[in-house]
């Protein structure tokens, strides 16, 4: 199976897997309101009672490093922002909704594809940080780096004798992935990723992210800086060996796009010690699904 074969059955596989809580869709509604007050997202938080704990324990957990423990949902969404909120949302009921359909037959390792899911998003959004981004817009980064490879799981859990035939190759033959992918199944994760947020209506940056993070010198949509900071935080995951994605020999991305970051690569090496640190309070992200 491969190309567009792959692709309808890949399409299908999606439309069967649980959706996402009616919530999420109601709190994105809300968020792209211009004069959304957390009064109105705390109304549909709690009236999922799952999500309600879920972002409750997340606000309280190490990764934030609040000085004292927050009890209010509205206190918390005041405190952290709308779009800070709408990502912890989107982020507990994403892990939640793909970590539980599992294929025991399986050809990648989920423990070390959430590992280097982790570090890319927290990578990301020091980037960001280190480039001065609005504390507003920091969680952003971070959640499209969490989900930069998801279209890697339909692949892993639908087809994981191509997808371990393709994973080999890559090994083998010294390839990136998504040319090994291109290579045995004529199709990527790039791709298979798109058709997940598409189907779960998610927003275009998040899309482009996904669809793009493999070829940001290429991306000419206005989420470059999104789309580049997603690709040099994966390559830096890949390099360092923290957790793992199947990509043995990434590409290292081109010298424009650190420029349009203004930052060089050896910015990015300097922020391991951190980087690390980050990974472990972040983890909890992986507790909640």
């Amino acid at each position: 199976m491969k190309g567009e074969e792959l692709r309808k059955a890949l399409s299908a596989y999606i439309d069967k897997m649980p959706p996402l809580p009616t919530s999420i869709g109601k709190i994105l509604e809300i968020c792209q309101k211009p004069n959304a007050q957390p009064a109105d997202l705390n109304k549909v938080i709690s009236l999922d009672p799952v999500l309600l704990a879920r972002v409750m324990k997340l606000i309280n957990s190490a990764y934030y490093g609040l000085n004292q423990e927050v009890t209010s949902l509205v206190r918390a969404i005041i405190m952290l922002g709308l779009n800070t909120v709408k990502n912890l949302a989107l982020s507990t009921a994403v892990l939640g909704t793909v970590n539980a359909d599992r294929n025991k037959d399986a050809a990648l390792n989920l423990e070390g594809f959430w590992l280097h899911s982790l570090c890319v998003g927290v990578t990301s959004k020091l980037i960001a940080k280190k480039r001065n981004i609005a504390v507003l817009d920091l969680e952003n980064y971070f959640f499209c780096g969490l989900l930069h490879d998801i279209g890697k799981l339909p692949l892993n859990n639908r087809v994981p004798e191509i997808y371990l035939q393709a994973l080999q190759h890559c090994a083998v033959d010294r390839t990136p992935l998504f040319r090994a992918e291109e290579k045995i199944m004529e199709y990527t994760h790039c791709q298979a990723g798109a058709l997940i947020i598409s189907a779960w209506k998610l927003s275009d940056d998040i899309l482009d992210v996904v669809a793009w993070h493999h070829d940001p010198a290429g991306y000419q949509g206005q989420y470059s800086d999104l789309v580049a900071s997603v690709s040099i935080a994966d390559y830096f995951a890949n390099i360092m060996e923290i957790g793992f994605s199947g990509n043995r020999f990434p590409v290292k991305p081109a010298p424009e796009v650190f420029r349009s970051l203004g930052i060089s690569w050896q910015d990015v090496e300097d922020l391991e010690p951190q980087v690390r640190q980050e990974i472990e309070k972040a983890k909890v992200f992986l507790r909640l699904a």
